[in-house]
């Protein structure tokens, strides 16, 4: 199937998990995952930095639509790609220099490592969007916290059942 397929097979499935199911439910009251910046993540590696902002803002803004929070997702989504980059070069290293690099080849650590940095990133621009005060950092903490740990788990999940399929 062709790359551009997939990718768009990705981001439907991915919103729609988010929105559908994923937005109506709260885990202890609180936890809510998100697994929709996976999309972000794992976008190809040569796209354009322009393209990757682009497919994040969009990304972001349908689940902003869905959710009603003006524009706090979209916002967490363009930092993740303008970040990607770094990322991506922290985690694989000399692979991701000289353009070797295979997501799912890599091993779990460095997958691991991607994902964590990269999910945490997200859901502290996105807390301290939405609580937008220095008041509010003890929620802002635990938010990013048990969330972020829930949805990277969530998203481990998705990435090895893509990998076995693979």
């Amino acid at each position: 199937m062709n790359n551009y397929a997939v990718h768009g097979i990705r981001f439907i499935i991915l919103l729609l998990l988010q929105v559908l199911i994923l937005n109506n439910m709260l885990f202890m009251g609180f936890l809510k995952p998100y697994v929709y910046p996976l999309f972000v993540i794992l976008l190809p590696l040569n796209i354009n930095k322009i393209q990757a902002l682009f497919l994040a803002f969009v990304m972001g803004l349908s689940v902003d639509f869905f959710e009603n929070t003006g524009g706090v997702h979209a916002a967490a989504c363009l930092v993740i790609a303008f970040v990607r980059p770094l990322v991506l070069r922290f985690s694989f290293g000399i692979n991701y220099d000289y353009q070797t690099l295979k997501f799912y080849n890599e091993g779990f650590k460095q997958r691991f490592n991607y994902l964590a940095i990269m999910v945490f990133t997200h859901h502290l621009v996105m807390f301290a969007l939405e609580a937008f005060s220095l008041k509010h950092s003890l929620y802002i903490v635990k938010s990013t916290l048990l969330s972020g740990l829930f949805s990277l788990f969530l998203m481990l999940l998705f990435v090895q059942l893509i990998r076995n399929r693979k």
